[in-house]
């Protein structure tokens, strides 16, 4: 047995001190704590030792000669709790490291739930991440991947690397990602969880990784052999070829879910602190449910917003991220239960030196009362905007009466995201999303076909605002091959084009597909893995995005238009911005809201910043050709057609037109600079 000594209540968690370890974890109703060792290699248990030093809320003990890569847990009795309670093993919420991932067992849970929880470990301090600064507000590219799905069947990635954190950074995944011409990979969660029980029980897993059992420690099913050291030289790879890198967060909820739910760590340790409450028909207390996922995680308590603050500390510090994209940050915002752009959690990222200086993303609501905030969110945040999504997918499948709204999307949603308040960056633009279609399904399906989840197509969202264009799936018909290539060519034009912060789903310039899978977080297989093995029509698709994405970066206008009346810069380099009807007359206010018009132009001129950049982007959503009039100056040159989507290139040599009239194909954007 360990001598033990009292120990300090601070640093939280497991901190070696020369020849001991100190111990620290919050438990502010406990009557009883009790550290548990184990064996390394058997997770057996080695010592118990009962925590007898309280400071506040916070138990503390010293063990003398503990080592790095020991083994350890919590086991806890509340004041009115029962000798049950100590049962279930507890991970330690500043662990920065446990042994294996997390996985459900119902049979090992049952009564003494050692041989089912992960093990915390016990490391060294670690060294700080050489970061690479990246400017808060420059433009960006985001490209959401998966660590897993990025090298799975990437042929160059060796065997026993694929799937990993060092397969993700593999010279041939970085160096498509670079030739892609993307600025910023966000990763889906990496930090530990744990897939549903429900989920497990059916043979399937939570794939996507939304569902935390704490938020230091790396997930380990992605590691080689360590996790830790893994995921650092990924992030630092990234770095050194130029890419930004960006993590999704999930401080809403955890694991644990609601009543009924396993008690693996926060339950056991400060469920009321943790989590929020509310009384149900005056009797007891009930888990309130912001998540959808049972429980709501209590960021506005102090000792919450702390643990939150410093795991965000401990990605950006040792890990080396260089922001963060939060699931379901609406409930961040509650403080408690309002929603408040000052809200505490707000507010500690704002005075924080390290996280205010970081990319900060909002999946901008939640499904409680006053959940829906997109707009809402504090200057400096970024925040996902599924009224682009929607909008961009309705207009081109057809629908009428959205160029008005359509117009406001691609000119940065300035109706949410107002001028002189916040920067025209701060709009997220996706046309997809992890969750819903990829780009290519998009095209191919009128109806999700979620069967492989298991739950009889129940799941997944019903309102895609998709087409299938004449066959439901894969289909061999040439006509409408072609037709669902040039509306995949014209969404993602449409998203390049947009002002605000384009964000491109992995694998939709691979044409990848989910086979009409909408909501496939529990298909951790070829559903989700990307296919590198491309055809024709695919490798042409891809070359496409590349050209589309080069004529974006090499644009000041396209990228970062600054209007004259938007006081939020001190300088604009924007001259014009004008809209067109196809006859080449300047549209008037009532124009906008005729219904049956799907065809416009728009023409943005830059002054002497945007080194005169002068473009003209014809739009045609209906199913006919439209013939455009171009507007004419009177100067020498005219202009030159860039861009057609009707073909699966970019137009290889530019042509000055030198008729004014100009035929566009129905289903089409025509890009056009001028020539002076």
């Amino acid at each position: 047995m360990h001598n033990s000594s009292i120990g300090k209540p601070y640093p939280l968690g497991a901190t070696l001190t020369g020849q001991a370890c100190n111990f620290s974890v919050y438990c502010p109703t406990a009557s009883k704590v009790q550290l548990c060792l184990f064996h390394p290699d058997t997770e057996e248990t080695l010592e118990e030792h009962i925590v007898a030093n309280k400071t506040g809320g916070i138990w503390h003990i010293e063990i003398a000669n503990v080592e790095v890569g020991q083994l350890y847990g919590y086991r806890v009795m509340d004041v009115n709790g029962t000798q049950q309670q100590l049962e279930k093993l507890l991970i330690d919420p500043y662990a920065q490291k446990l042994n294996r991932p997390c996985h459900w067992n119902p049979r090992q849970y049952k009564g003494n739930s050692q041989f089912m929880v992960p093990k915390s470990v016990v490391i060294a301090e670690q060294p700080t991440a050489d970061r690479k600064q990246f400017e808060k507000q420059q433009p960006r590219i985001i490209y959401e991947a998966h660590v897993k799905g990025l090298s799975e069947l990437h042929p160059d990635v060796p065997a026993e690397h694929q799937g990993t954190y060092v397969g993700a950074a593999h010279p041939s995944v970085l160096s498509h990602l670079r030739q892609l011409g993307i600025t910023t990979v966000q990763f889906l969660p990496l930090a530990s969880f744990m897939p549903e029980p429900y989920i497990t029980e059916k043979g399937l897993t939570n794939y996507w990784g939304y569902n935390p059992i704490n938020f230091f420690a790396v997930e380990p099913r992605y590691a080689f052999k360590d996790a830790i050291s893994e995921c650092v030289d990924m992030v630092a790879a990234y770095h050194n070829v130029g890419l930004e890198v960006i993590i999704d967060v999930v401080f809403n909820h955890t694991a644990e879910g609601g009543s009924g739910g396993p008690t693996l760590s926060f339950k056991g340790l400060c469920k009321h602190q943790a989590y929020l409450f509310e009384q149900e028909d005056g009797a007891h207390n009930t888990y309130i449910n912001h998540s959808g996922c049972g429980n709501s995680f209590n960021v506005a308590h102090p000792m919450m917003l702390a643990l939150v603050m410093d795991a965000m500390r401990y990605w950006v510090d040792v890990i080396g991220v260089d922001g963060f994209r939060f699931d379901l940050a609406a409930s961040l915002g509650r403080d408690p239960l309002a929603f408040s752009q000052h809200a505490a959690f707000f507010r500690a990222i704002h005075q924080d030196p390290t996280l205010s200086a970081t990319l900060l993303i909002a999946e901008p609501w939640d499904i409680g009362l006053g959940g829906y905030q997109v707009g809402g969110f504090p200057d400096g945040w970024r925040e996902c905007n599924d009224k682009f999504r929607d909008t961009v997918r309705a207009f081109w499948r057809g629908d009428k009466g959205l160029t008005s709204d359509f117009a406001t999307r691609i000119m940065g949603s300035r109706d949410i995201f107002h001028k002189g308040i916040k920067p025209v960056n701060t709009s997220v633009n996706p046309v997809t999303y992890h969750d819903g279609f990829t780009l290519h399904d998009l095209v191919c399906y009128s109806d999700k076909h979620n069967e492989s989840n298991l739950e009889e197509n129940r799941d997944g969202h019903a309102h895609n605002l998709s087409a299938n264009y004449g066959v439901e799936g894969e289909t061999s018909d040439p006509r409408i091959l072609s037709l669902r290539e040039r509306q995949k060519r014209n969404l993602f034009t449409t998203l390049l084009i947009s002002q605000g912060t384009p964000h491109i789903l992995a694998g939709d310039e691979l044409s990848r597909t989910q086979s009409g899978n909408n909501n496939a977080y529990c298909q951790d297989n070829e559903t989700n893995w990307l296919n590198w093995d491309l055809n024709k029509p695919q490798q042409d698709f891809l070359d496409f995005c590349r050209e589309v994405i080069a004529l974006r970066q090499g644009s000041s206008l396209l990228k970062d238009m600054r209007l004259e009346d938007d006081n939020y810069y001190a300088a604009s380099n924007v001259s014009a911005v004008r809209w067109y009807k196809p006859d080449g007359t300047k549209k008037a206010p009532q124009d906008w809201q005729m219904t049956e018009n799907q065809a416009f132009a728009m023409e943005l001129k830059g002054d002497e910043e945007a080194n005169g950049e002068h473009w003209l982007i014809c739009f045609n959503a209906s199913d006919d050709d439209v013939r455009f009039t171009l507007p004419m100056f009177g100067t020498p040159g005219g202009w030159t057609l860039r861009v057609d989507t009707r073909y699966s290139t970019l137009v290889k040599q530019p042509k000055v037109c030198v008729k004014q009239l100009f035929l566009q194909a129905g289903k089409s954007i025509a890009i056009f600079t001028y020539s002076y």
